[in-house]
């Protein structure tokens, strides 16, 4: 298998810890979609938004994700809003299998409680913010070949769900 592994899914669902160690078992690249963003802005993503705005940071995230997807045998980790595009959906599909991780809102939450690097939660990390957020992707997420639950548990349980999935034949 040669074809990326691109994972998507919320903030705090773990797709940045999980990718980090699958692309270990599997001998691939990894990369994280938002450090090649800050890397290539030189700020932050919280500092991209404030003095940018959200579209001007969803440009350059499309056009990153574009870059970064030319490549194979990566694992990468996207960031919770790339989705949002049927551009950067179209770009994920034909780059390889797009994974979406899932956790419950309240796991979220408790995820998320002491992050400062989280932009669109920053004034009010709340329960009705977080449900209302995955509301109005939930379709966009849905276009993934499979969806992994992480409430409850541990990298390598996840890790282990995924690598089952593409043994099955992804």
């Amino acid at each position: 298998m040669t074809q990326n592994i691109i994972l998507t899914g919320f903030m705090g669902t773990g797709k940045s810890t999980v990718g980090r160690f699958l692309a270990e078992q599997l001998h691939y690249t990894f990369c994280d979609l938002d450090s090649v963003i800050v890397q290539k802005e030189g700020q932050s993503i919280n500092s991209i938004f404030a003095s940018q705005g959200e579209g001007y940071f969803r440009e350059v995230e499309s056009a990153m994700l574009r870059a970064v997807l030319q490549q194979s045998s990566q694992v990468v980790s996207t960031g919770g809003g790339a989705v949002i595009t049927k551009e950067n959906r179209d770009l994920m599909k034909n780059a390889g299998v797009v994974i979406n991780l899932v956790a419950s809102p309240e796991t979220i939450l408790q995820r998320l409680h002491a992050d400062e690097e989280r932009p669109l939660l920053r004034e009010s990390k709340n329960l009705p913010q977080i449900q209302n957020l995955l509301q109005q992707r939930e379709l966009f997420y849905a276009e993934a070949n499979i969806r992994i639950d992480t409430d409850g548990k541990n990298v390598e349980d996840v890790a282990r769900d995924i690598l089952n999935f593409l043994e099955r034949g992804a």
